[in-house]
């Protein structure tokens, strides 16, 4: 096959992208710069706003949360499903694909009653004796929503990856004398960051655009940049001001991982190598 005859079987997908994200994202860029009139007065509205500063702070700061909960949930059960038996690794992998099959609103609302003061947990704690728990509209209750609703996209990247690993390297290290925390630690591990880089930067920007979440789990002080994009666009019919946000959150996402890209690119060069 030609490179001719590739771009055209690539041609209709590439027309999808065009019509379905470059167009509308031209549109809410160049909205940006000339409603409602041309110029920069939208992005100076926005740095000039403490509150505008705030949640754009906030959004990476809770997102960054919700990535380490993500790694710190998702990394023994990506293991687990490396050393159970089929079976078991059959029911794993099910685990993880049915809330997929599951509305992203239903999921939240789950949560809400799961996390109200009188709901489940706090009935719990108060069955132990114990003093119930502000869960509800916290920031904490957003980060446990986002991280269920997200754990399967950091998951799957890590069994990926681990699932290649060659055990033989800890059972090596093992007979040279290794203990077997530290023959994980120095072998197991580094072989696995490549798996754990892709799952973040999923669960990362993923959780950069969450709306639905924080709204229904979160309050006033877990409001996220989405939040305020909708308010602009859907209740002000602010498109310019809207569509600057979005700008503003694109371009932070895309410097941090352009910032971030080089040290991934290291990390896995030195892990090949030692491989």
């Amino acid at each position: 096959m030609n490179l001719r005859d590739a771009g055209w079987l690539a041609a209709p997908a590439v027309l999808l992208l065009a019509a379905v994200l470059v167009y509308p994202l031209a549109i809410i860029v160049l909205r940006s710069f000339s409603e409602p009139e041309p110029g920069l007065q939208n992005y100076i509205w926005f740095f000039g706003s403490p509150v505008n500063r705030a949640v754009l702070q906030r959004t990476f700061v809770l997102s960054g949360w919700v990535t380490l909960a993500s790694l710190i949930c998702a990394y023994p059960y990506a293991y687990a499903m490396t050393v159970v038996g089929k079976n078991l690794r059959l029911i794993l992998i099910l685990c993880v694909l049915v809330p997929f099959w599951l509305s992203g609103v239903v999921r939240t609302l789950a949560w809400v009653i799961l996390l109200q003061d009188s709901g489940v947990i706090n009935s719990i704690l108060r069955g132990l004796g114990l003093s119930p728990v502000k869960l509800i509209r916290t920031q904490l209750g957003v980060v446990i929503g986002m991280t269920q609703v997200l754990l399967p996209f950091m998951i799957l990247p890590i069994y990926s990856v681990m699932k290649g690993i060659d055990t033989r390297l800890l059972q090596a290290a093992r007979s040279l004398g290794a203990k077997p925390w530290r023959a994980f630690l120095q072998i197991y591990v580094p072989l696995s960051l490549p798996g754990v880089y892709a799952g973040a930067i999923i669960v990362f920007i993923l959780s950069l655009g969450f709306y639905i979440t924080p709204a229904l789990l979160g309050g006033p002080r877990s409001t996220m940049l989405s939040s305020l994009v909708q308010n602009q666009v859907l209740s002000l019919l602010n498109w310019g001001r809207g569509g600057a946000m979005g700008v503003v959150l694109l371009v932070a996402t895309f410097i941090l991982l352009a910032i971030a890209a080089p040290l991934m690119r290291q990390k896995h060069t030195q892990t090949r190598r030692e491989k």
